[in-house]
């Protein structure tokens, strides 16, 4: 069995990497602790046709795989960890569910400019007192003539004080069946995107407020019983999530590495001392312990869509293994990893968040041991008798 890349995915990943190294290396610190979305970087990215990878031609995309849009995550990642948030932004979360799911004139009037890098979606899927427990959302769509009155909130939506359009899950009735979701616009009378809350991870998120927000029936993306079809896309969301993890741990560890083998202390180079070679071992083993379950998972969307075991290992096995790396290469750097002159402590921050976002840890080791028993485990307390 052979674990290289393939010549196709190699050359694709290389061409990616020098692009990065070209157009996005100057500035990578200044970025990663602006709070200003980079339209400029989105733009050019999508000029380089780094958005949309694996959507098809028809929508405006480039044709390719996931595992394509996993190798530009990293290799831009590698370079400037900022950038590689708006190739995920491109390729997974809520436009990859707005490209599977949406009408002929959704697409026509929404992804020019989400994937020309001139405009964004965010996902209000977390309400309040709906985290991981989806199913018990609250926020509902009722029919009123040929529109839909919503009410409601959402809460940690990514690029939601930035974006423009947003893929919102809505209660269209009872139980999981009526469950879907709908597509509604800054500026909608009755929605309003609150004040941005900052978080650790240096971004900032706004709750989203729903008080009978008119929205017309065309932008109803999947309606009551489109639960299951918006889980399967949000599966697929969780490469992005791991792709950054990984990506952010190596190049935690590329600095660290750099530092131990230039920094003096005792009149030895760092990498001499045996404490810091096990640390750098145990990084280095556990990144490429991760790289294999993301590829595995990717590969498997080379035809058709990466089953929900294999996501839900590879970000968990990315999420830690890039925590790890990230927190032991700042503990390396000393003070140094610990400033914001160097930007292996935003590694470390932005990581933090992933473990949580995108299905936390401990849910799915949950899903794993699913697969594992081949049956699903109730999180709900019993029924009284």
């Amino acid at each position: 069995m052979n674990f290289d890349l393939s010549e196709e995915h190699q050359a694709f990943a290389d061409s990616v990497s020098r692009f990065a190294k070209d157009r996005l290396a100057a500035g990578a610190l200044e970025r990663a602790h602006s709070s200003e979305y980079p339209w400029e970087v989105a733009r050019m990215l999508a000029e380089q046709g780094l958005l949309g990878i694996a959507f098809p031609e028809v929508d405006g995309g480039q044709g390719g795989t996931l595992m394509h849009a996993v190798l530009a995550i990293q290799e831009i990642a590698l370079v400037c960890p900022k950038s590689a948030d708006i190739v995920q932004a491109g390729n997974f979360g809520p436009i990859r569910t707005f490209v599977e799911y949406a009408s002929a004139e959704q697409k026509k009037r929404f992804l020019p400019d989400l994937l020309g890098g001139r405009k964004l979606i965010s996902l209000g899927m977390t309400e309040p007192d709906a985290g991981s427990a989806v199913t018990e959302l609250k926020t509902s769509a009722r029919q009123d003539g040929d529109d839909y009155l919503i009410n409601g909130s959402k809460i940690f939506s990514t690029h939601s004080p930035e974006a423009e359009l947003f893929l919102v899950y809505m209660r269209f009735g009872p139980g999981i069946d009526g469950i879907g979701s709908v597509l509604v616009e800054r500026g909608t009378p009755g929605f309003t995107v609150g004040k941005p809350a900052s978080f650790m991870n240096g971004e900032q998120w706004s709750q989203l407020y729903f008080e009978d927000a008119r929205i017309p029936a065309k932008n109803v993306l999947l309606g009551p019983g489109g639960f299951k079809k918006q889980i399967s896309g949000f599966n697929v969301e969780r490469l992005g999530n791991a792709s950054r993890s990984l990506a952010l741990g190596r190049h935690a560890f590329n600095v660290a590495k750099e530092h131990a083998v230039t920094r003096k202390q005792f009149g030895r180079e760092l990498c001499e001392f045996q404490g810091l070679q096990w640390k750098f071992a145990d990084m280095w083993m556990k990144l490429e312990q991760a790289q294999l379950l993301l590829y595995r998972a990717a590969l498997e969307g080379e035809h058709g869509l990466p089953s929900a075991q294999s996501t839900a290992m590879a970000k968990l096995a990315c999420n830690e293994a890039g925590w790890f790396a990230a927190n032991e290469a700042l503990q390396v750097m000393g003070g140094m990893g610990f400033s914001q002159e160097a930007i292996v402590e935003y590694c470390v921050r932005r990581i933090r968040g992933w473990m949580i976002a995108g299905g936390s840890i401990e849910m799915l080791k949950n899903r794993i041991a699913e697969g594992v028993f081949g049956r699903s485990f109730s999180q709900r307390p019993p029924k009284a008798a």
